[in-house]
């Protein structure tokens, strides 16, 4: 058998197990993955290197998935590889199989989640960018992309910044079948206008047959001899290709075919084919920077720090400390501080434009490879790219995050960007951690134990100078707390982070002239939260108040109210937090307006105090 046979057998041999395996399911993406299936064969037998029995090799080619939805298209090409069995095959999308309904890094050699389209070609430009700047490996990258998901904003993000930064070793390949889930896709088969647009952002593009296995053979080769720029595969294909009943049909997205039988049959009937894809070689070594043995920054007692500064410098200490460090930033380190860390290591520092899911997408392609990559922006700026952090949790992503600029203490600026959602929005992403420290030391501390944090970490700092009140020396941790004041008979307990620690500090300086102890905790950790340490205070005071730099919903009054929910004989909790729509103005006069400075705090003290009936002379 020639070798364009065989590719046209492969191809069938991975249409029918696209249907046999959406028929068991009863449902799936048959028809998406038939239109990719003669790409997907040349590339398994002529140009992908990837060891499927070595998937953590370092030489390894990435494939991505950008269009997850055609996973059983994925899966028929890991059985082929020898890398499933067809019984595991048969698991798609049942409970406990690895083969879920869109890929992820369950089963190996899968790198990242995907089925929310516009993803995975930004996080192939991640790969690329490591194996060019970081691990200095020849690996490609090549991202199967739908002609659906070129609509997202997300995909020209990384058309321009793959173009940019020159990722020869990046192959993107558009199956261009036409058809989305519910009508014929903007441009249709109109390869002329997809290039047109690829070539203005820089990428070179190659249109192609994506049914003539031959001609999809010169067009890989092609790709691959092209140096200086990255390249698009534009394939014009049919969907549902080789069945009469769905080809090129609307309505038969994302369904099991209606007579899978008979689809098997018109497509000449099952097969048992295996490619032997190559493997890589050559040397192993993974480039390493060297590491210069940094110590962790640290401050006096009593300075005035702002957290962000202390973040680019712990940043930078960290870079000296490990290779591994890396650090992006969305065109904003000057802001963030993690210019720091661009100065100190600037061959480990990735400026990504005002582009901030391509930053966290090229964040997320990073880990990937073992790095330890750290992104920072304008804490208000991330939920551009919340779809993102979101994916990276279902790809069990190690990601770390600093949003910079929180709450209306930022002042002038106004309320476009002040970060007032943040914190609940990364408490809401599964197995995340929320930090807000509230001066430089926490700050350094925490930044460390990011590092080796698994997870997605997201550190809130500051554009104003905080009074460093936490020694240099003092256990700070992800989940901890720390009490800044307190007798052994206190009246309540104020719970604060960030910049509204020094307003708790005062509040609790103008109860003591009035015969009331306070309580103050610093919640540095707002998840996972000292639950401990609130329940000691639950248990010692007659009441807790939290006051936070953030919209009530989901911020720190929250998170205390969550960890008190099951506590015995619960005192009650109060909330001050922003309600209203901040405007422009100083810092103290809009956390005045919020009614989260000093004054509101010791106001709310004295009426929970009163409304509970406790005297200034006793404590709970």
């Amino acid at each position: 058998m020639s070798d364009s046979d065989f590719r046209r057998e492969l191809a069938q041999q991975l249409r029918v197990d696209s249907v046999r395996v959406s028929a068991r399911a009863g449902s799936g993406h048959p028809t998406s993955s038939m239109s990719a299936a003669d790409i997907i064969a040349v590339l398994l037998d002529g140009y992908l290197t990837l060891d499927f029995q070595k998937p953590e090799d370092p030489r390894n080619d990435h494939l991505i998935f950008s269009k997850g939805h055609a996973s059983p298209l994925y899966y028929a090409v890991l059985k082929a590889a020898g890398a499933i069995t067809d019984d595991e095959l048969l698991t798609y999308r049942s409970f406990g199989s690895r083969l879920e309904g869109h890929p992820t890094p369950r089963i190996p050699p899968t790198d990242v989640a995907t089925g929310s389209l516009g993803q995975g070609l930004p996080i192939g430009v991640g790969v690329a960018l490591t194996g060019k700047k970081l691990d200095q490996l020849p690996y490609r990258v090549w991202v199967l992309c739908g002609d659906s998901e070129m609509a997202e904003g997300s995909m020209w993000e990384a058309f321009q910044y793959a173009a940019w930064a020159q990722l020869d070793n990046l192959t993107a390949i558009v199956d261009v079948n036409r058809l989305g889930q519910t009508r014929e896709t903007m441009l249709g088969w109109d390869l002329d206008g997809y290039a047109a647009r690829a070539r203005a952002f820089g990428w070179h593009p190659i249109l192609v047959d994506g049914h003539d296995v031959d001609a999809l053979d010169a067009a890989f080769a092609e790709a691959t001899a092209i140096t200086g720029r990255p390249t698009v595969i534009l394939a014009r294909t049919k969907k549902g290709r080789g069945v009469k009943a769905v080809e090129d049909q609307t309505g038969k997205h994302g369904k099991a075919l209606p007579d899978a039988e008979e689809a098997i049959s018109e497509l000449g009937g099952e097969r048992d084919l295996n490619v032997q894809v190559a493997t890589p070689s050559g040397p192993t070594e993974v480039h390493r920077f060297p590491a210069t043995g940094d110590e962790l920054p640290t401050w006096d007692l009593g300075e005035e720090v702002a957290t962000r500064e202390a973040y680019g410098k712990a940043l930078a200490a960290l870079g000296g400390q490990r290779g591994d460090v890396v650090a992006l930033d969305g065109e904003v380190s000057n802001s963030t501080m993690s210019e720091t860390f661009a100065q100190a290591h600037p061959d480990r520092y990735f400026e990504m434009f005002i582009a901030e899911q391509q930053m966290v997408a090229a964040a997320v392609g990073m880990q990937v490879r073992g790095w330890a990559a750290f992104a920072s922006t304008f804490g208000a700026f991330f939920t551009r790219a919340y779809d993102f952090i979101r994916m990276a949790a279902v790809s069990r992503a190690n990601l770390r995050l600093c949003g910079s600029h929180a709450g209306v203490s930022i002042g002038e600026d106004g309320p476009s960007q002040m970060a007032l959602e943040d914190m609940a929005a990364l408490r809401a992403v599964h197995g995340s951690t929320v930090l807000h420290p509230s001066d430089a030391n926490q700050t350094a501390r925490l930044v460390a134990e990011m590092a080796d944090h698994p997870g997605i970490s997201y550190l809130r700092t500051l554009r104003g100078k905080t009074v460093v009140r936490t020694p240099a020396d003092e256990d700070v941790r992800i989940g901890g707390s720390r009490v800044l004041r307190s007798t052994d008979h206190d009246h309540l307990t104020i719970v604060a982070c960030g910049i509204t620690l020094a307003e708790a500090d005062k509040a609790a300086d103008a109860l003591a002239a009035e015969g009331i102890r306070a309580r103050v905790i610093d919640c540095y950790s707002i998840k996972p939260i000292d639950e401990a340490g609130l329940a000691t205070a639950a248990d010692q005071t007659s009441g807790i108040i939290t006051v936070e730099d953030h919209w009530p919903e989901g911020g720190l009054g929250e998170a205390v109210l969550s960890a008190m929910a099951t506590h015995r004989d619960r005192p009650p909790i109060h909330m001050l937090a922003v309600r209203d729509m901040p405007m422009s103005g100083k810092p103290a006069e809009l956390l005045h307006a919020a009614g989260i400075d000093a004054q509101a705090i010791t106001t709310a003290a004295r009426q929970l105090l009163n409304h509970h009936s406790v005297t200034s002379g006793s404590g709970r």
